[in-house]
């Protein structure tokens, strides 16, 4: 009976051993899975804000040139009737080999040196400005100086449109009174085919002259340059032009 008890009892004990190593190995097979934290969401960040728009209204004016020594005697006065140029001259190619910007502090006059430095006074309101010959004109009658947008402003000629000033040279490259190179400018006329009809004219009576047809932002320009870009040549052609061949204006090359 003893002995048959132990064959009764050993299947039992052996059976929960084994079944405690099973699960023992079992769990000791077992692969732990590391766990996946996703990062946080991205920080929302407000859309940059545009950058304002440029444009030519709200560009300010460009520094004018530093006032000369108005305590001494000016190289040069003239007085007479000031006008001002912006649209459709603004960035286009200047007169001075340089892009015309209205905004800034410059003038065109007919005949003085290229670069020269004058100031120009406002004689109705006081009103003063310096700035320097950038370009060439005006090419209206009984007008001397065309300022820029911002030198108009500047001596209070940009609302009335036109004022009469008084143009002082404080510096010039060249002499103002002598040399120089000079041409005639006749114009504008709004058709090609008669600034054309006028050129053939003109190379016929002047046959030492170099006349040029070219078009403009106003309309279609000739002019003459006589031999050696003389000054009293120019002169003499411009006063037998006015008035049959239309508006001539001497202008000074350099």
């Amino acid at each position: 009976m003893q002995q048959s008890q132990i064959r009764l009892y050993r299947p039992a004990c052996l059976s929960a051993a084994a079944l405690a190593l099973s699960l023992f190995v079992a769990g000791c097979g077992h692969r732990s899975q590391a766990v996946y934290t996703p990062p946080p969401p991205p920080i929302a960040t407000p859309p940059a804000a545009p950058a304002p728009s440029i444009s030519e209204s709200n560009i300010p004016p460009s520094p004018a040139p530093s006032n000369p020594n108005t305590s001494r005697t000016p190289l040069y006065s003239e007085t007479g009737m000031a006008s001002w140029y912006g649209p459709p001259y603004n960035r286009r190619r200047g007169a001075n080999g340089e892009v015309y910007d209205q905004n800034a502090v410059s003038a065109a006059h007919r005949t003085l040196p290229m670069g020269s430095l004058i100031q120009v006074t406002n004689l109705q309101t006081g009103q003063t400005a310096t700035m320097r010959i950038t370009d060439r004109g005006p090419f209206v009658p009984d007008r001397v100086i065309d300022l820029s947008v911002g030198a108009a402003k500047a001596v209070g000629v940009w609302r009335p449109g036109t004022a009469r000033v008084r143009i002082d040279v404080f510096e010039a490259p060249k002499p103002i009174a002598q040399g120089g190179r000079w041409c005639v400018q006749i114009g504008a006329f709004s058709s090609e085919h008669e600034a054309l009809k006028l050129q053939d004219h003109l190379e016929r009576k002047y046959q030492t002259a170099n006349v040029i047809e070219f078009s403009g932002p106003t309309g279609y320009w000739v002019r003459i340059r006589p031999a050696a870009d003389d000054r009293a040549r120019a002169t003499e052609i411009a006063q037998d032009l006015e008035p049959k061949e239309g508006e001539a204006y001497l202008v000074r090359l350099d």
